[in-house]
């Protein structure tokens, strides 16, 4: 069956939508005006969902200039069709050839995301760095098995980057090679999700693992829902270690969602525990915008019991095109112990484009 094709919209359309910058947004705090048609006969707006404009109505029937900006946007939009359907492909395939099954699963999850990042601190300038990450998620066999291949593996990263991994830029995080592992999908019970994955980090020579994670959550009579998570993992060279994790969340109104969340982490080859206390909030502003203020505490427990930061972050993330070209702006202030607690300040910028198939698109 072949794909439907991209309507054939004006070419303003496609530069409107995409030559959104993230400076007036931020600075008038509104939402997307209301859109309606005040053209006699279809529209555009009849064959694509209300998300896809950020425009007034009548910017619909303006004539396409040409520029440079808008050959570049046209190619940026091209790529993005063009290399979604690749991931979306290679997924599939690897699907097929793994279940022996004509057709795949439409619950692929596999996708690349790439991006470019800047920093500024105190007394440093800004500096350009370009980030990428992907996943190839196969499901298999009656959806009881997959194949999962990611580009870093949470085992490996020091908790305490975890919790800040969006205020860093990509030669602040670890490196930790890229991995692949069968997952194996059960259940305990009829709340419990149980994964064990078996796999090898993918280098030379080879590190082989095991991880096994257990998940449950509820909903108590109280406003709040719970929810647990326990790993224990054992790689070849790095030893093994255990995880769990626990959060409790509600909606604090006005659109306000809060989770607080505790973590502690044994790391054997180091004998001795990581922990973190994070409180999370969460609004979305409107059909584009969302807001994260975070504050939270880390610590550990050798030499002895102690907190060796706290940081607060908040998290501006507005969706540019689309449901793929995204842009954050994440002021961080930290006050780390091997600083001796002295404030440090971060401005992260940051542009993100994903590239995921999808069996139906909204248009």
């Amino acid at each position: 069956m072949k794909a439907r094709p991209v309507p054939n919209l004006p070419a303003a359309i496609l530069a409107a939508a995409l030559c959104i910058t993230l400076t007036p947004v931020m600075a008038s705090g509104e939402n997307a005006p209301p859109l309606t048609i005040d053209q006699e006969g279809p529209g555009p707006v009849d064959s694509l969902p209300l998300s896809f404009y950020t425009f007034d109505p009548k910017e619909y029937w303006r004539e396409p200039k040409d520029s440079y900006w808008m050959s570049f946007s046209n190619w940026i939009l091209t790529q993005e069709r063009r290399q979604g359907q690749r991931v979306q492909s290679l997924g599939e395939w690897a699907d097929r050839t793994l279940s022996g099954s004509t057709q795949a699963l439409p619950n692929n999850e596999s996708y690349i995301r790439v991006g470019f990042a800047t920093e500024s601190e105190y007394g440093d300038p800004a500096q350009f760095e370009p980030e990428a990450r992907f996943r190839l998620d196969v499901p298999t066999v009656e959806r009881k098995l997959r194949l999962v291949v990611e580009s870093e593996s949470d085992e490996l990263i020091p908790l305490a980057e975890r919790r800040r991994d969006r205020q860093l830029t990509e030669t602040e995080r670890s490196d930790t090679q890229a991995t692949g592992a069968l997952r194996f999908i059960s259940n305990v019970g009829d709340a419990i999700n149980l994964n064990n994955d078996i796999g090898v980090r993918l280098r030379l020579p080879a590190d082989a693992f095991w991880r096994a994670t257990a998940r449950k959550r509820w909903q108590t009579a109280s406003p709040w829902t719970l929810a647990v998570k326990q790993r224990i993992y054992y790689f070849h060279q790095d030893g093994w270690g255990a995880r769990s994790w626990f959060g409790a969340s509600r909606d604090l109104g006005k659109n306000w969602q809060g989770l607080l969340a505790s973590e502690i982490e044994w790391l054997h080859s180091e004998r001795k525990f990581e922990f973190s206390q994070v409180l999370n909030t969460y609004k979305r502003l409107n059909n584009r915008a969302t807001i994260n203020p975070r504050v939270g505490i880390l610590g550990e427990s050798q030499p002895n019991w102690r907190h060796t930061s706290v940081f607060a972050d908040m998290t501006y993330r507005y969706r540019l095109h689309s449901d793929w070209l995204f842009g954050e702006i994440i002021p961080a202030l930290e006050f780390p112990r091997e600083e001796s607690f002295k404030d440090r300040a971060s401005l992260i910028l940051r542009i993100e484009l994903f590239f995921s198939g999808s069996i139906s698109r909204p248009y």
